[in-house]
């Protein structure tokens, strides 16, 4: 019989977070082993549950979640969430700029849907969460990445993204606080990304997903809040900071200057028309957990349960020989550096496939995120102190044992 093949559309897309290493775990697992898993950030299989009041809610409002709801969504969700961009100083904002979104996820892909035409461009960090890059390419465009400087904190190189600007470029994708990298950006770093994008007349979108889930005192400035002169598309939900990933509760914000991109507005009205609406369940979330007590400062403040992972982590990593790593500043995720005198990988899918066959530690090679070169891994640091002591240990044994295989012990 004739071959059914998938889409030419898929060719460029991949999501390396659940690839062929996730792939190989399932099937260990089903084979009886136990893995440990570093590969999402997903906190609920972690013990890290959503506040009460958002459980406690949605239950009490079950009830009145069987129907459709606004195709855009609720209007007490997105009244909370006009609310909440008004507290990050983000200006002209109404109810009607507001979409929520089946997660922020959706939403990306939505943003993208309505904006490209093949061939468009848009410039998105290297290394990026991969959603983004696949967002691109799917809906016809062409990701261009520009780098992100290690040795300056993983910041943007803005000269680099000056230098890959073409007449074709339509956005700028920026993920601040960062995944996989953990990035902060500061306010200067922001306004040189406005005014390129202002110089350009593009759009700039931030994920902000991990906005509350910051470290050492460190505040999130949320680059939408900074300019009323450029286009802004800023994207956020629960899944982090409420850790309510599977309640797939997300929103866009449309901000800035609008009058000029009334007609790309319309396209996702039209967007959001077709797919109906979001969850009616997540949407009921929204409010209690945007105006109730904010429990992620306990998490990540002095004493909470990620500011110890986080640096127990980091430590265990670091004194590994050959192994560096720029101290996340905010999100879940560490992404260290293997020195490749010490660790000559040429492939490193295979890298955290061996990992995971022989240690069985899941991670994510540095490639899935559309990092160009074989020398970084991205894990998270969500297993409670012993589990992350064991998987910091196994890791640390294998790149040993890496090590003496090819004469580098």
């Amino acid at each position: 019989m004739r071959p059914i093949l998938k889409s030419n559309k898929l060719d460029d897309v991949c999501y390396e977070i659940r690839g062929p290493a996730n792939e190989k775990a399932r099937q260990m697992e089903e084979e009886g082993q136990k893995i440990i898993k570093l590969n999402i950030g997903n906190l609920a299989v972690f013990g890290f549950d959503p506040p009460d009041e958002i459980v406690h809610d949605m239950i009490l409002n079950m009830h009145g979640a069987a129907g459709y709801t606004d195709s855009k969504g609720m209007f007490a969700p997105r009244k909370a969430v006009m609310h909440y961009t008004q507290s990050k100083n983000i200006s002209g904002v109404t109810i009607e700029d507001i979409y929520l979104g089946n997660g922020a996820s959706e939403l990306i892909v939505m943003a993208m849907n309505g904006l490209l035409n093949n061939g468009d461009e848009v410039l998105v960090p290297a290394p990026d969460y991969p959603l983004w890059t696949a967002a691109v390419s799917l809906s016809g465009g062409n990701p261009v990445h520009y780098i992100c400087d290690e040795q300056a904190g993983w910041f943007p190189d803005i000269d680099d993204m000056r230098r890959k600007i073409t007449s074709n470029t339509k956005a700028i994708v920026v993920i601040n606080p960062n995944n996989p990298t953990g990035a902060l950006y500061p306010r200067e770093i922001l306004i040189e990304i406005i005014e390129l994008a202002r110089q350009h007349q593009l759009i700039i979108l931030a994920d902000e997903i991990y906005d509350k889930v910051l470290y050492d005192g460190h505040q999130h400035e949320s680059i939408a809040s900074l300019a009323d002169d450029v286009l802004f598309i800023t994207l956020n939900g629960l899944s982090k900071n409420y850790r309510s990933c599977g309640y797939r509760a997300g929103w866009m914000v449309v901000s800035g200057e609008k009058r000029h991109a009334k007609d790309y507005i319309e396209g996702l009205n039209m967007l959001a028309s077709m797919r109906l609406c979001a969850n009616a369940p997540g949407q009921f979330a929204i409010q209690t957990a945007l105006g109730g007590y904010q429990s992620i400062n306990d998490l990540v403040g002095p004493g909470g349960r990620l500011l110890r992972q986080r640096d127990m982590a980091h430590k265990l990593l670091t004194d590994i020989p050959g192994v560096t790593c720029v101290k996340p500043k905010a999100a879940l995720y560490m992404f260290p550096k293997l020195d490749p005198a010490m660790y000559p990988i040429a492939d490193d899918q295979q890298f955290a496939v061996e990992l995971l066959t022989e240690e069985k530690v899941l991670v994510v090679q540095g490639t899935g995120f559309n990092w160009n070169k074989p020398d970084h891994f991205r894990l998270v640091f969500l297993p409670n102190s012993d589990d992350l002591l064991d998987a910091c240990s196994r890791i640390a044994r294998f790149l040993d044992g890496y090590r003496r295989r090819h004469g580098k012990g």
